[in-house]
């Protein structure tokens, strides 16, 4: 068995997805990076940029390290760091999230797993973290995103994958198109025969 380093594995999760959230940028235009397609408005930029004020935030202002980066929070507008207006240019906001991500990884070299911070925005009764909590949290949260980030992109172009030259391609004779056919068919399948609770 080999050995492990567990801040590094944790890091490295973090990195993985936080480059797959930037690669789902790559080759769309400046519409569609930020049109939304679903209900709630979600968006590959927004994404981008709601991302990088979790970083400063949960990196920064938790263990007395904020930036002046970091992102203002106006009250009568809580979700404006999901989008990006029309004056914030892509570079921007991707520079914004590569500001985050230096920030972030010195409090990271900085500070042992076993540092403890507070949360400013959680009950009292939870806000007391350590780095590693912190870590475990925002890796998550990025994996979520970037897995919102997988159906957008999907949904404007069919690119599909874990990072840039890895499209997940089905099994030789298989196609997208075949595999989604096989799923809905297995739907109507089961509908019709009342399958469920």
């Amino acid at each position: 068995m080999t050995g492990s380093n567990e801040k590094a594995d944790l890091h490295r999760y973090l990195q993985q997805a936080r480059d797959a959230m930037l690669w789902k940028l790559d080759g769309l235009s400046e519409y569609d990076i930020r049109r939304p397609l679903v209900p709630t408005g979600t968006n590959l930029l927004g994404l981008v940029k709601h991302l990088a004020d979790v970083e400063f935030g949960y990196f920064g202002t938790t263990f007395g390290r904020p930036s002046a980066d970091e992102l203002p929070f106006p009250e009568d507008d809580p979700l404006s760091d999901m989008f990006a207006d029309a004056a914030e240019s892509r570079a921007q906001v991707t520079g914004l999230y590569q500001k985050a991500w230096a920030h972030s990884d010195a409090t990271i070299e900085a500070l042992p797993l076993d540092a403890t911070g507070r949360v400013p925005h959680w009950p009292a009764e939870h806000s007391e973290v350590t780095l590693h909590r912190i870590m475990v949290h925002v890796t998550v949260d990025t994996q979520r995103h970037a897995g919102q980030a997988d159906i957008i992109r999907e949904l404007i172009d069919g690119a599909a994958g874990l990072r840039k030259g890895d499209t997940n391609p089905p099994p030789a004779g298989w196609t997208w198109a075949a595999h989604r056919d096989r799923v809905e068919r297995a739907a109507r399948e089961a509908a019709g025969r009342g399958v469920g609770a």
